[in-house]
């Protein structure tokens, strides 16, 4: 059978992508803060709660399994979020190479992506100030330690410029480091497509040590 880790599976993104990828029968192992934010019911299902601000943590729960998928996020409330964004991405990163896992996906953010030549999304004045700090510790992460990573064969899948709750639809445009846009100018994607393109990643091991994006 099919399996992955996914980390951070009760979370917005996460959970889109458990729904997703337990409708295409893999076995998952969800590794959660709150179990009880799971509502999901699934033989194919394992909640775990765990605290992956530690590598050796990280890399005992990852050990046996080819396929980490981390959808962390420390909670946008949280007050130090820009410092435990590149901490505990930088234990998840150690811990699955620690633990011998083949691929790392990584839910990244669209702050780094270009909106014109030489202007990432970060830099427009276009984001909202209250989440800022993470946008900026998860850009961080991805241009200056993931990007020289070379042990793993990571992934950084920045959605759109807006992700929210939508339909399925199962058509979307896939990119690389520019932002996607429609006529209108409007970087959209449902979080639903989103985790279609997760998975279909996952499957399709289509990119490889580099970041990739979507949009309609």
């Amino acid at each position: 059978m099919k399996k992955i880790i996914l980390i951070g599976a009760s979370g917005f993104v996460g959970s889109a992508i458990l729904n997703e990828a337990i409708s295409r029968d893999y076995k998952v192992t969800a590794v959660v803060r709150n179990p009880e934010k799971i509502a999901l019911k699934n033989d194919h299902l394992t909640v775990v709660k765990a605290n992956v601000s530690s590598a050796e943590t990280v890399a005992e729960l990852c050990k046996g399994l080819d396929t980490v998928v981390s959808a962390y996020n420390p909670g946008w409330a949280n007050p130090d979020i820009y410092n435990e964004t590149l901490s505990v991405y930088g234990a998840i990163l150690k811990g699955a190479k620690a633990a011998g896992a083949k691929r790392l996906l990584c839910v990244g953010g669209a702050g780094t992506l270009f909106c014109a030549p030489g202007l990432r999304v970060v830099d427009a004045g276009v984001i909202p100030e209250v989440i800022l700090p993470a946008v900026k510790s998860l850009g961080e992460f991805y241009l200056n330690i993931l990007s020289n990573e070379k042990e793993i064969d990571w992934v950084f899948f920045s959605p759109a410029g807006n992700i929210a709750p939508g339909k399925r639809k199962g058509e979307f445009r896939l990119g690389k480091d520019d932002l996607i846009v429609d006529k209108d100018g409007n970087s959209n994607i449902s979080v639903e497509d989103y985790a279609v393109a997760t998975m279909d990643e996952v499957e399709n091991k289509a990119h490889h040590q580099e970041r990739f994006t979507i949009g309609y």
